[in-house]
């Protein structure tokens, strides 16, 4: 059966495929104009995911924040609970609903971590693992469409983006790329395993165009990956 759930990925890189510096850094990579296309993506789509690295390391609050627009759900994916009971997307749980994926056993040990988030509003569900680490997405979309969700915006990080691709749920694809070099720095995409270009992942190009100095590439999966 069709998956209902439609697959966005979109985020912001250097000239030479970089989301952010040796040491972490990445903001900002882009300009003000690519950072207001975000959120007019976080208006547009019904859920936001990220992984738990990219809370940890950023401690984004994933709200839209254009005049009078609605945020999406915001869903996070930490299959050991590590994101901080601190940080914003918690805190702000109550007025923005929040789920985090984790995996059964982790939920199942009810210690005051899982109370606490559960506290602040926390909506915490149980999917399986496809391997140690690693949550199967397949299962959240799934849960994802159960509640409702027909639109899922994945904002990063470079390890949740590599995950979709490898499992084949990206239906489109919109990339920012800002003019800077970065040089060593953290790739915006993991080993696909790729080997031979004949098993390169491929999409097809929809438009081109300019958000202020950077350019915003859109491209949708091709019909013979699907």
């Amino acid at each position: 059966m069709p998956r209902k759930v439609k697959v966005l990925v979109s985020y912001a890189q250097s000239l030479d495929g970089h989301v952010a510096t040796a040491t972490g850094a990445s903001r900002w990579i882009s300009g003000p104009e690519s950072l207001e296309y975000a959120h007019c993506l976080r208006r547009e789509n019904e859920a936001i995911l990220v992984g738990s690295g990219t809370v940890v390391r950023d401690n984004p609050l994933l709200t839209c924040r254009l005049p009078g627009a609605r945020s999406p759900r915001r869903v996070l994916l930490d299959s050991g609970l590590r994101i901080p009971l601190g940080s914003q997307v918690v805190q702000t749980a109550e007025a923005v609903p929040t789920v985090i994926f984790t995996t059964a056993q982790r939920l199942d040990q009810r210690d005051e971590t899982v109370t606490r988030f559960e506290q602040a509003g926390v909506i915490l569900r149980a999917v399986p693992s496809d391997t140690p680490g690693q949550l199967s997405l397949s299962a959240v979309l799934d849960t994802l469409e159960a509640d409702g969700v027909t639109s899922l915006f994945v904002e990063g990080g470079s390890r949740v983006i590599t995950a979709f691709l490898k499992a084949g749920l990206v239906d489109e694809w919109h990339l920012v790329m800002a003019p800077i070099i970065i040089g060593a720095g953290i790739p915006a995409v993991g080993d696909l395993g790729v080997r031979d270009l004949a098993e390169a992942y491929r999409f097809e190009t929809r438009s081109v165009t300019h958000l202020g100095e950077d350019l915003l590439w859109k491209l949708v999966r091709r019909q013979e990956q699907r």
